[in-house]
Protein backbone atom coordinates (compact mmCIF):
# COMPACT_ATOMS: atom_id res chain seq x y z
CA UNK A 1 0.00 0.00 0.00
CA UNK A 2 1.21 3.42 -0.52
CA UNK A 3 0.72 5.49 2.68
CA UNK A 4 1.93 8.63 3.82
CA UNK A 5 5.28 9.25 5.84
CA UNK A 6 3.20 10.50 9.02
CA UNK A 7 1.67 6.79 9.61
CA UNK A 8 5.52 6.24 9.96
CA UNK A 9 5.10 9.24 12.37
CA UNK A 10 2.44 8.32 13.97
CA UNK A 11 4.21 4.40 14.19
CA UNK A 12 6.94 5.67 15.52
CA UNK A 13 5.58 8.17 18.34
CA UNK A 14 2.91 5.44 19.54
CA UNK A 15 5.96 2.84 19.75
CA UNK A 16 3.59 0.27 17.16
CA UNK A 17 6.71 -0.60 15.20
CA UNK A 18 7.49 -4.48 15.85
CA UNK A 19 11.20 -4.24 16.11
CA UNK A 20 12.38 -6.32 19.17
CA UNK A 21 15.94 -4.09 18.72
CA UNK A 22 17.20 -1.59 16.33
CA UNK A 23 20.60 -2.29 14.84
CA UNK A 24 22.47 1.32 12.87
CA UNK A 25 23.77 1.41 9.45
CA UNK A 26 27.04 1.42 11.43
CA UNK A 27 26.42 -1.59 13.25
CA UNK A 28 25.98 -0.46 16.75
CA UNK A 29 23.02 -1.44 18.91
CA UNK A 30 20.65 1.27 19.08
CA UNK A 31 18.70 1.63 22.11
CA UNK A 32 15.13 4.28 22.19
CA UNK A 33 14.97 5.62 25.23
CA UNK A 34 12.48 8.62 24.55
CA UNK A 35 11.07 8.99 20.66
CA UNK A 36 10.68 12.71 20.81
CA UNK A 37 8.14 15.22 20.84
CA UNK A 38 6.17 15.05 17.42
CA UNK A 39 7.22 18.60 15.32
CA UNK A 40 4.43 19.80 13.35
CA UNK A 41 6.55 22.89 11.80
CA UNK A 42 9.61 22.85 9.90
CA UNK A 43 12.70 21.52 10.24
CA UNK A 44 13.19 17.68 11.78
CA UNK A 45 9.93 15.30 12.55
CA UNK A 46 11.07 14.57 16.25
CA UNK A 47 12.43 17.13 18.67
CA UNK A 48 14.24 16.17 22.22
CA UNK A 49 14.46 12.47 21.25
CA UNK A 50 16.68 10.08 23.39
CA UNK A 51 18.14 7.45 22.27
CA UNK A 52 21.67 4.85 23.19
CA UNK A 53 24.13 3.93 20.61
CA UNK A 54 26.79 1.43 21.91
CA UNK A 55 27.49 2.76 25.36
CA UNK A 56 26.76 6.30 24.45
CA UNK A 57 24.01 8.26 25.03
CA UNK A 58 22.36 10.78 22.69
CA UNK A 59 19.74 13.96 22.35
CA UNK A 60 18.79 15.40 20.01
CA UNK A 61 16.53 15.35 16.29
CA UNK A 62 15.20 12.67 14.72
CA UNK A 63 13.73 12.64 11.17
CA UNK A 64 11.63 10.04 9.51
CA UNK A 65 11.78 8.87 5.95
CA UNK A 66 10.12 6.24 3.79
CA UNK A 67 13.73 5.45 1.89
CA UNK A 68 16.65 6.80 2.89
CA UNK A 69 17.54 9.07 -0.39
CA UNK A 70 14.45 10.74 0.84
CA UNK A 71 16.77 12.80 2.69
CA UNK A 72 18.71 14.20 0.12
CA UNK A 73 15.48 14.68 -2.35
CA UNK A 74 14.51 16.51 0.43
CA UNK A 75 17.54 18.78 0.51
CA UNK A 76 18.43 17.91 4.48
CA UNK A 77 21.67 17.55 3.32
CA UNK A 78 22.89 21.19 2.58
CA UNK A 79 19.93 22.67 5.36
CA UNK A 80 21.44 23.46 8.65
CA UNK A 81 18.46 22.82 10.20
CA UNK A 82 19.22 19.18 10.46
CA UNK A 83 22.64 19.12 11.84
CA UNK A 84 21.00 18.51 15.42
CA UNK A 85 19.33 14.90 13.84
CA UNK A 86 20.81 12.32 15.99
CA UNK A 87 19.23 10.04 13.99
CA UNK A 88 17.58 8.64 10.72
CA UNK A 89 14.42 6.31 10.86
CA UNK A 90 13.76 4.79 7.62
CA UNK A 91 11.83 2.12 6.03
CA UNK A 92 13.84 1.36 3.02
CA UNK A 93 17.67 1.58 3.59
CA UNK A 94 19.06 2.75 0.47
CA UNK A 95 22.17 4.74 0.85
CA UNK A 96 23.99 6.82 3.41
CA UNK A 97 23.17 9.98 4.13
CA UNK A 98 24.95 13.14 5.97
CA UNK A 99 24.24 16.21 7.27
CA UNK A 100 25.53 19.88 6.08
CA UNK A 101 28.41 19.80 8.05
CA UNK A 102 29.16 16.53 6.66
CA UNK A 103 28.32 14.16 9.61
CA UNK A 104 27.62 10.69 8.31
CA UNK A 105 24.35 10.10 10.51
CA UNK A 106 23.25 6.58 11.81
CA UNK A 107 20.10 4.98 10.33
CA UNK A 108 18.13 2.22 11.33
CA UNK A 109 15.12 0.58 9.81
CA UNK A 110 11.71 0.43 11.12
CA UNK A 111 9.85 -2.86 10.79
CA UNK A 112 5.71 -1.78 10.22
CA UNK A 113 3.46 -4.47 11.41
CA UNK A 114 0.90 -5.30 8.98
CA UNK A 115 -2.18 -5.14 11.43
CA UNK A 116 -1.38 -1.26 11.45
CA UNK A 117 -1.59 -0.74 7.53
CA UNK A 118 -4.57 -3.17 6.85
CA UNK A 119 -6.63 -0.85 9.90
CA UNK A 120 -5.09 2.17 7.99
CA UNK A 121 -6.23 1.12 4.80
CA UNK A 122 -9.53 0.15 5.64
CA UNK A 123 -10.01 3.71 7.43
CA UNK A 124 -8.29 5.47 4.13
CA UNK A 125 -10.64 3.81 1.34
CA UNK A 126 -13.56 3.81 3.67
CA UNK A 127 -17.06 5.12 1.80
CA UNK A 128 -18.67 5.71 5.10
CA UNK A 129 -19.05 9.45 6.35
CA UNK A 130 -17.60 8.21 9.49
CA UNK A 131 -14.82 5.90 8.30
CA UNK A 132 -14.17 3.64 11.38
CA UNK A 133 -18.54 3.22 11.52
CA UNK A 134 -18.01 -0.48 12.03
CA UNK A 135 -15.62 -0.36 15.35
CA UNK A 136 -17.00 2.73 17.26
CA UNK A 137 -18.91 0.36 19.09
CA UNK A 138 -16.01 -1.34 20.38
CA UNK A 139 -13.68 1.65 21.35
CA UNK A 140 -13.80 1.94 25.38
CA UNK A 141 -15.91 4.33 26.92
CA UNK A 142 -13.12 6.06 28.31
CA UNK A 143 -11.57 6.84 25.55
CA UNK A 144 -14.46 8.28 23.83
CA UNK A 145 -15.07 10.45 26.77
CA UNK A 146 -11.74 11.89 27.06
CA UNK A 147 -11.45 12.47 23.59
CA UNK A 148 -14.86 14.06 23.16
CA UNK A 149 -13.68 16.65 25.76
CA UNK A 150 -10.70 17.27 23.85
CA UNK A 151 -13.15 18.16 21.10
CA UNK A 152 -14.49 20.45 22.74
CA UNK A 153 -12.04 22.52 23.78
CA UNK A 154 -10.53 22.39 20.44
CA UNK A 155 -14.23 23.91 18.97
CA UNK A 156 -14.32 26.25 21.44
CA UNK A 157 -10.50 27.19 20.11
CA UNK A 158 -11.35 27.29 16.74
CA UNK A 159 -14.35 29.50 17.49
CA UNK A 160 -12.04 32.19 19.63
CA UNK A 161 -9.93 32.37 16.47
CA UNK A 162 -12.99 33.95 14.84
CA UNK A 163 -14.17 35.51 17.38
CA UNK A 164 -10.59 37.48 17.65
CA UNK A 165 -10.77 38.22 13.90
CA UNK A 166 -14.19 40.12 14.92
CA UNK A 167 -12.39 41.49 17.85
CA UNK A 168 -9.83 43.06 15.86
CA UNK A 169 -11.96 44.34 13.15
CA UNK A 170 -13.85 46.04 16.20
CA UNK A 171 -11.18 47.91 18.06
CA UNK A 172 -11.34 45.08 20.98
CA UNK A 173 -15.08 46.05 21.32
CA UNK A 174 -16.79 43.15 22.91
CA UNK A 175 -20.33 44.47 22.50
CA UNK A 176 -19.87 45.21 18.69
CA UNK A 177 -18.39 41.51 18.24
CA UNK A 178 -20.96 39.87 20.18
CA UNK A 179 -23.43 41.67 17.74
CA UNK A 180 -22.18 40.56 14.83
CA UNK A 181 -21.75 36.98 15.74
CA UNK A 182 -25.17 37.16 17.69
CA UNK A 183 -26.43 38.45 14.46
CA UNK A 184 -24.98 35.47 12.54
CA UNK A 185 -26.30 32.91 14.43
CA UNK A 186 -29.82 34.46 14.18
CA UNK A 187 -29.93 33.21 10.44
CA UNK A 188 -29.82 29.54 11.93
CA UNK A 189 -27.77 28.27 9.29
CA UNK A 190 -29.38 28.94 5.75
CA UNK A 191 -29.10 32.60 6.34
CA UNK A 192 -25.96 32.72 8.71
CA UNK A 193 -23.66 34.37 6.07
CA UNK A 194 -26.55 37.11 4.95
CA UNK A 195 -27.08 38.02 8.73
CA UNK A 196 -23.60 38.51 9.48
CA UNK A 197 -23.49 40.76 5.98
CA UNK A 198 -26.75 42.48 7.90
CA UNK A 199 -24.71 43.15 11.25
CA UNK A 200 -21.45 44.30 9.38
CA UNK A 201 -23.66 46.73 7.56
CA UNK A 202 -25.15 48.35 10.60
CA UNK A 203 -22.94 49.46 13.31
CA UNK A 204 -23.58 48.48 16.61
CA UNK A 205 -23.26 52.17 17.49
CA UNK A 206 -26.53 53.14 15.74
CA UNK A 207 -28.33 49.90 17.45
CA UNK A 208 -27.41 51.72 20.35
CA UNK A 209 -28.37 54.57 19.99
CA UNK A 210 -32.15 53.62 19.30
CA UNK A 211 -32.52 51.01 21.21
CA UNK A 212 -34.90 52.48 23.43
CA UNK A 213 -37.31 52.21 20.75
CA UNK A 214 -37.95 49.06 19.12
CA UNK A 215 -39.82 50.75 15.80
CA UNK A 216 -36.57 52.53 14.89
CA UNK A 217 -34.63 49.29 15.82
CA UNK A 218 -36.87 47.54 13.01
CA UNK A 219 -36.45 50.08 10.73
CA UNK A 220 -32.80 49.67 10.70
CA UNK A 221 -32.75 46.10 10.52
CA UNK A 222 -35.12 45.95 7.87
CA UNK A 223 -34.05 48.64 5.87
CA UNK A 224 -30.50 47.64 5.87
CA UNK A 225 -31.64 43.90 4.91
CA UNK A 226 -32.90 45.27 1.66
CA UNK A 227 -36.85 44.18 2.74
CA UNK A 228 -38.37 47.56 2.77
CA UNK A 229 -37.63 48.33 -1.11
CA UNK A 230 -40.78 46.65 -2.44
CA UNK A 231 -43.02 49.66 -3.39
CA UNK A 232 -45.59 47.28 -4.37
CA UNK A 233 -46.37 46.62 -0.44
CA UNK A 234 -49.25 48.93 0.70
CA UNK A 235 -49.15 47.84 4.65
CA UNK A 236 -49.50 50.91 7.29
CA UNK A 237 -46.68 49.32 9.23
CA UNK A 238 -44.21 48.49 6.57
CA UNK A 239 -44.84 51.94 4.85
CA UNK A 240 -43.82 53.73 8.37
CA UNK A 241 -40.92 51.42 8.44
CA UNK A 242 -40.02 52.68 5.39
CA UNK A 243 -40.21 56.16 5.97
CA UNK A 244 -38.22 55.72 9.47
CA UNK A 245 -35.65 54.18 7.69
CA UNK A 246 -35.42 56.09 4.81
CA UNK A 247 -34.74 58.82 7.39
CA UNK A 248 -32.54 57.15 9.24
CA UNK A 249 -30.44 56.29 6.29
CA UNK A 250 -29.97 59.91 5.16
CA UNK A 251 -28.47 60.95 8.90
CA UNK A 252 -25.97 57.95 9.04
CA UNK A 253 -25.11 57.92 5.38
CA UNK A 254 -26.24 53.38 5.28
CA UNK A 255 -25.93 51.38 1.99
CA UNK A 256 -28.13 48.29 2.30
CA UNK A 257 -28.04 44.63 1.54
CA UNK A 258 -30.26 43.11 -1.52
CA UNK A 259 -33.48 41.72 0.44
CA UNK A 260 -32.97 38.66 -2.03
CA UNK A 261 -30.14 37.54 -0.07
CA UNK A 262 -32.28 36.22 2.59
CA UNK A 263 -33.80 33.10 1.75
CA UNK A 264 -37.22 31.44 3.05
CA UNK A 265 -37.46 28.24 0.40
CA UNK A 266 -38.42 25.42 2.48
CA UNK A 267 -38.31 27.68 5.98
CA UNK A 268 -41.01 26.97 8.14
CA UNK A 269 -42.64 30.15 8.77
CA UNK A 270 -41.43 30.24 12.07
CA UNK A 271 -37.78 30.62 10.92
CA UNK A 272 -39.18 32.87 8.16
CA UNK A 273 -35.92 35.59 7.83
CA UNK A 274 -38.34 38.92 8.53
CA UNK A 275 -39.28 36.93 11.89
CA UNK A 276 -35.85 36.05 12.92
CA UNK A 277 -35.08 39.95 11.90
CA UNK A 278 -37.91 41.13 14.55
CA UNK A 279 -37.03 38.38 17.30
CA UNK A 280 -33.46 39.83 16.58
CA UNK A 281 -34.50 43.73 17.13
CA UNK A 282 -36.37 42.41 20.48
CA UNK A 283 -32.89 40.82 21.72
CA UNK A 284 -31.17 43.84 21.15
CA UNK A 285 -33.53 46.14 22.44
CA UNK A 286 -33.33 45.21 25.44
CA UNK A 287 -29.68 46.31 26.54
CA UNK A 288 -27.52 48.94 25.49
CA UNK A 289 -24.60 46.88 26.43
CA UNK A 290 -25.32 43.74 25.27
CA UNK A 291 -22.55 41.69 25.93
CA UNK A 292 -21.86 43.08 29.27
CA UNK A 293 -25.28 42.40 30.11
CA UNK A 294 -24.91 38.50 29.41
CA UNK A 295 -21.55 38.81 31.19
CA UNK A 296 -23.31 39.21 34.43
CA UNK A 297 -25.41 36.94 34.00
CA UNK A 298 -24.51 33.56 35.78
CA UNK A 299 -27.04 31.33 35.92
CA UNK A 300 -28.44 29.50 32.62
CA UNK A 301 -31.68 29.91 33.28
CA UNK A 302 -31.23 33.62 33.61
CA UNK A 303 -29.99 33.63 29.96
CA UNK A 304 -33.05 31.65 28.56
CA UNK A 305 -34.96 34.53 30.59
CA UNK A 306 -32.86 36.94 28.63
CA UNK A 307 -33.44 35.25 24.61
CA UNK A 308 -37.01 34.30 25.60
CA UNK A 309 -38.49 37.50 23.57
CA UNK A 310 -41.40 37.79 21.47
CA UNK A 311 -41.40 39.75 18.52
CA UNK A 312 -43.38 43.41 18.50
CA UNK A 313 -47.11 43.48 18.19
CA UNK A 314 -47.37 43.64 13.88
CA UNK A 315 -45.67 40.18 13.95
CA UNK A 316 -48.46 38.39 16.27
CA UNK A 317 -50.38 38.77 12.83
CA UNK A 318 -47.34 38.49 10.01
CA UNK A 319 -45.33 36.21 9.25
CA UNK A 320 -44.02 39.04 6.23
CA UNK A 321 -44.76 41.89 5.06
CA UNK A 322 -47.11 40.81 2.44
CA UNK A 323 -50.20 39.38 4.24
CA UNK A 324 -51.61 38.70 7.78
CA UNK A 325 -51.70 35.35 9.20
CA UNK A 326 -54.25 34.24 11.95
CA UNK A 327 -52.87 35.25 15.05
CA UNK A 328 -49.66 33.70 16.36
CA UNK A 329 -46.86 34.96 19.28
CA UNK A 330 -43.42 34.66 18.05
CA UNK A 331 -41.41 33.67 20.83
CA UNK A 332 -37.62 32.58 20.28
CA UNK A 333 -38.29 28.80 20.82
CA UNK A 334 -36.43 26.90 23.45
CA UNK A 335 -34.64 25.03 21.07
CA UNK A 336 -33.67 28.21 18.89
CA UNK A 337 -32.17 29.52 22.55
CA UNK A 338 -30.11 26.70 22.76
CA UNK A 339 -28.67 26.87 19.55
CA UNK A 340 -27.92 30.52 20.49
CA UNK A 341 -26.13 29.72 24.06
CA UNK A 342 -24.37 26.86 22.48
CA UNK A 343 -23.02 29.08 19.18
CA UNK A 344 -22.98 32.47 20.49
CA UNK A 345 -22.72 32.58 24.48
CA UNK A 346 -20.70 30.00 25.25
CA UNK A 347 -17.82 30.41 22.21
CA UNK A 348 -17.62 34.06 22.90
CA UNK A 349 -17.48 33.48 26.88
CA UNK A 350 -14.98 31.15 26.54
CA UNK A 351 -13.20 33.53 24.46
CA UNK A 352 -13.04 36.44 26.49
CA UNK A 353 -11.97 34.67 29.77
CA UNK A 354 -8.90 33.64 27.68
CA UNK A 355 -8.39 36.93 26.33
CA UNK A 356 -8.15 38.65 29.45
CA UNK A 357 -7.25 35.32 31.80
CA UNK A 358 -10.25 35.13 33.47
CA UNK A 359 -10.79 31.66 33.96
CA UNK A 360 -14.35 31.85 35.53
CA UNK A 361 -15.41 32.82 31.67
CA UNK A 362 -14.01 29.94 30.15
CA UNK A 363 -15.18 27.38 33.08
CA UNK A 364 -18.64 28.97 32.79
CA UNK A 365 -19.13 28.42 28.85
CA UNK A 366 -18.00 24.88 29.33
CA UNK A 367 -20.65 24.34 32.49
CA UNK A 368 -23.02 26.25 29.71
CA UNK A 369 -22.31 23.18 27.05
CA UNK A 370 -23.05 20.95 30.11
CA UNK A 371 -26.21 21.97 30.96
CA UNK A 372 -28.05 21.96 27.34
CA UNK A 373 -29.27 19.47 26.16
CA UNK A 374 -27.48 17.82 22.30
CA UNK A 375 -27.95 19.29 19.43
CA UNK A 376 -30.35 17.28 16.80
CA UNK A 377 -28.80 17.11 13.34
CA UNK A 378 -27.91 14.34 10.80
CA UNK A 379 -24.04 14.35 12.36
CA UNK A 380 -25.55 13.27 15.65
CA UNK A 381 -27.72 10.73 14.20
CA UNK A 382 -25.27 8.95 12.48
CA UNK A 383 -23.03 8.69 15.70
CA UNK A 384 -25.87 7.38 18.05
CA UNK A 385 -26.72 4.86 15.37
CA UNK A 386 -23.21 3.58 15.60
CA UNK A 387 -23.10 3.80 19.65
CA UNK A 388 -21.77 6.99 20.73
CA UNK A 389 -24.53 9.06 22.44
CA UNK A 390 -24.27 12.55 23.22
CA UNK A 391 -25.20 13.58 26.86
CA UNK A 392 -25.18 17.23 26.84
CA UNK A 393 -24.26 19.95 24.39
CA UNK A 394 -20.73 19.86 24.76
CA UNK A 395 -20.69 15.93 23.68
CA UNK A 396 -22.78 17.14 20.65
CA UNK A 397 -20.07 19.87 19.84
CA UNK A 398 -17.23 17.77 19.51
CA UNK A 399 -19.21 15.08 17.75
CA UNK A 400 -19.56 18.01 15.05
CA UNK A 401 -15.75 18.94 15.81
CA UNK A 402 -14.63 15.20 14.99
CA UNK A 403 -16.94 15.07 11.77
CA UNK A 404 -15.97 17.98 9.99
CA UNK A 405 -11.91 17.91 11.32
CA UNK A 406 -11.39 14.68 11.55
CA UNK A 407 -13.66 11.81 9.47
CA UNK A 408 -13.91 14.62 6.62
CA UNK A 409 -10.64 14.89 5.94
CA UNK A 410 -9.74 11.61 6.84
CA UNK A 411 -7.82 12.68 9.37
CA UNK A 412 -7.59 9.12 11.42
CA UNK A 413 -3.98 9.11 12.47
CA UNK A 414 -4.38 12.50 14.32
CA UNK A 415 -7.91 10.70 16.46
CA UNK A 416 -7.38 8.66 19.72
CA UNK A 417 -10.61 6.54 18.11
CA UNK A 418 -8.18 5.92 15.11
CA UNK A 419 -5.55 5.34 17.59
CA UNK A 420 -7.36 2.76 19.02
CA UNK A 421 -8.74 1.17 15.77
CA UNK A 422 -4.97 1.23 14.48
CA UNK A 423 -3.35 -0.16 16.98
CA UNK A 424 -5.81 -3.07 17.45
CA UNK A 425 -6.56 -2.06 20.86
CA UNK A 426 -10.26 -1.63 21.40
CA UNK A 427 -12.18 -3.84 23.71
CA UNK A 428 -15.37 -3.72 24.52
CA UNK A 429 -16.67 -2.30 27.71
Amino acid sequence: MNYPEQLLHYIWKYKLFTNKSFISSHGEEVEIIDTGILNSNAGPDFFNSKIKIGNKTWAGNIEIHKSSSDWNRHKHNTDSAYNSVILHVVENLDCDVYTENKRKIPQVVIEIPDKVTNNYRELLTSNLSIPCTNKLRDIPKIHVNNWLYTLLIERLERKTNDIYTLLDKFNNSWDETFYVLLSRNFGFGLNSEVFQRLALSLPYFYIQKHSDNIFQVEALLFGQAGLLENDTILDDYFLQLKNEYNFLRKKYTLENLDGFLFKSLRVRPQGFPQVRIAQLAAVLQQSKRIFSHILEKEDTNLLRLFFHINASDYWQTHYTFEKTSRKSTKFLGDSSINTILINTVAPILFAYGKKNNIEKHCVRALEIMEELKPEKNSIITEFKKHGITPLNAGDSQALIQLRKEYCDHRKCLFCKIGYQILSEKPTRV
